[in-house]
């Protein structure tokens, strides 16, 4: 259904013509003209930079395959996404495509503000290819799927960005196209809805034999929809297999260091309020210490607030080896009150008694508005920490496979023991 040949697109870069050609005053532009002949010319910069967000990319995708695309931010995900739902063209290689598209890279693309959610269903659908015959045959379908019915006749602005995603996920879904284009988009909705969701592009493609790319930061989603996996690296194709190789490698690149610089993170979400700039996992002690079973899990994050924040909350997610959210650690479960911030901070937290099985666990930092309804900074999966078994439990043998988290408990007999 898809067949990309040596796919490539590049984009121009423009910089300033010569150094030292910024803004100056009256005065130093006549001194300039005066001693112009009696100076070399000033070295040029080049005006252009070509810069490759793809690169011989090569792959192919069969008839009902749900295929996942992964990758850090900058890897080209979301450029691959957009040559492929004919938004841009790209500057080599070839692209084929068997069948009707649909895209759903951005929410509410194709929406008008102004009209009801109603109208759009009818706007949003002609846009994508349906005739106004498949809407009406469809309308009762997207309603129900998307659960605005009560808000249907309200204009879309007043939507909440969920109520958009419902609306344009489900307008899309019904199109009944061969080939589905999913963005992160879906990372908006409730929890129920995603389930919903990864229900209906699997229902796409095992029942009526469609076409899925699905791109997402969730590898547990990816791990549940698809059957193989393109990690994209500097835009170009690091591995295309079975997701757990796939995901294995993508979360690999995770630092493991005690003390993590995230100020070039380039994986985050960030309104540009604060940036998290460092962080550090048991501080004070020595690089190679374990951290076991049981013990006190201590952190330290260290971050710049360049805007005036008011209570804003801090956390730290801990994800397990499959990217999953495991753990969710805010200051406000402390009863933190940080009042008005803005320059350097630096936050202290510990988890007594760490519950975990022995195995790979992942970092997410992150920084919220005092509601926590706004990403001020969220550098994800940036580091990593390994979990050992306790001096008592070494013959026991736990792993990771056993499950996630270890709960003391209390056994007695009762009946049929000597």
């Amino acid at each position: 259904m898809i067949r990309i040949e040596k796919l490539g697109k590049s984009y121009t870069i423009r910089h300033k013509v010569a150094r030292g050609s910024e803004r100056r005053t009256l005065s130093e532009e006549l001194a300039g003209v005066v001693k112009r002949p009696f100076r070399e010319a000033a070295p040029k910069q080049a005006s252009r930079e070509e810069f490759w967000a793809l690169r011989d990319v090569t792959f192919d995708v069969a008839r009902g395959e749900v295929i996942g695309v992964i990758g850090r931010n900058g890897a080209g995900k979301s450029t691959l996404l957009k040559v492929l739902g004919r938004i841009t063209d790209p500057t080599e290689g070839r692209v084929h495509l068997r069948g009707r598209v649909a895209s759903l890279l951005e929410v509410g693309t194709g929406f008008h503000p102004e009209l009801t959610g109603r109208e759009n269903i009818y706007l949003n659908g002609g846009i994508l290819g349906m005739t106004r015959v498949e809407i009406r045959k469809n309308f009762d379908a997207i309603v129900a799927f998307s659960e605005v019915e009560k808000f249907l006749d309200t204009p879309v602005k007043r939507y909440s960005s969920g109520m958009y995603v419902r609306l344009a996920f489900s307008v899309a879904a019904h199109l009944e196209p061969e080939i589905m284009i999913v963005d992160e988009v879906l990372a908006v909705g409730d929890s129920a809805f995603q389930q919903k969701c990864l229900g209906k592009m699997r229902g796409l493609a095992e029942a009526e034999g469609r076409t899925v790319l699905f791109v997402s930061h969730n590898m547990a989603s990816i791990r549940q929809l698809c059957q193989r996996v393109c990690l994209l690296d500097k835009g170009r194709v690091a591995l295309i297999g079975a997701p757990d190789a796939a995901i294995g490698q993508y979360l690999s690149e995770a630092v493991r260091a005690r003390k993590v610089s995230l100020d070039d993170w380039q994986d985050r979400i960030t309104s540009g309020e604060g940036r998290i700039l460092e962080l550090e996992l048991q501080p004070g002690e020595p690089e190679d210490s374990a951290i076991r079973m049981g013990d006190t899990l201590r952190m330290r994050i260290r971050a710049e607030i360049k805007e005036p924040l008011v209570d804003p909350v801090f956390g730290v997610l801990i994800h397990d080896s499959m990217g999953t959210p495991l753990i969710d650690l805010r200051s406000v479960h402390a009863g933190l009150k940080l009042g008005r911030l803005l320059g350097p901070v630096t936050l202290e937290l510990e988890v007594k008694n760490l519950g975990l099985y022995p195995g790979n666990y992942f970092l997410s930092p992150w920084i919220t508005d005092a509601a926590c309804k706004r990403d001020v900074d969220f550098p994800r999966m940036c580091a990593a920490f390994d979990v050992v078994p306790a001096e008592r439990e070494v013959d026991l043998q736990l792993t990771r496979e056993w499950g996630t988290y270890f709960v003391p408990s209390t056994w007695s007999a009762l009946q049929g023991t000597a």
